[in-house]
């Protein structure tokens, strides 16, 4: 004879927080992963096209130096967050176990989602850090420029001219600051949630 146990069902409450977990940890998931994916991407052509270019004056590119270290270490941390994203949608499928022992405590989730919402707070701060260096060395190129239109000659000044290069690198860096506005919105959106059963 087979004995069956049967477990009591999940509670309805957790059933809603178990299919937010799911829902919200997909779109932060697939909204991360797109724009990293772009970021990274324009950054992969930016970095080695912003070396020295002819007649010197590499230092003095947004894609050189400091501010492309912390672009490109927020997009790095950007990598990240989407794997805390992924595990919100993880926690979802372990909060609809029907064996109340398996499931993880309130207490473990908002553990981890303070995590996610840490590891997306640091990397948006190293980007926006980025976002200041990468503008300064534009705004220092631009007030470097001759006003009124005049006709260049001097491949030397033509180095501190913006190029469309320069733009790129701050699009790249764009994108890396609103994934992590969106990974901070699905963490503290999820946070609310589970706060308010």
């Amino acid at each position: 004879m087979q004995e069956k146990f049967d477990s009591p069902p999940v509670p309805s409450a957790i059933q809603r927080i178990a299919s937010a977990f799911r829902i919200t940890g997909w779109i932060g998931f697939w909204v991360q992963l797109v724009l990293s994916v772009v970021s990274t991407l324009i950054f992969l052509f930016a970095i080695p096209s912003a070396g020295p270019r002819a007649g010197g004056g590499g230092a003095s590119n947004p894609g050189t130096g400091g501010s492309i270290f912390f672009a490109v270490c927020g997009l790095l941390v950007l990598y990240f967050s989407i794997y805390q994203a992924f595990r919100y949608t993880r926690l979802g499928l372990h909060l609809k176990d029907s064996n109340p022992n398996l499931r993880p405590k309130k207490a473990d989730a908002i553990k981890v989602l303070r995590f996610g919402l840490t590891v997306s707070l640091v990397g948006l701060l190293l980007a926006v850090v980025g976002a200041e260096a990468i503008t300064g060395t534009l705004l220092a190129k631009s007030l470097s420029q001759a006003q009124g239109g005049v006709a260049i000659y001097d491949p030397q000044f033509i180095n501190r001219l913006i190029q469309p290069l320069d733009i790129f690198v701050v699009l790249a860096n764009t994108h890396t600051i609103t994934a992590h506005v969106a990974g901070v919105i699905v963490s503290l959106w999820l946070l609310s949630r589970v706060n308010k059963q």
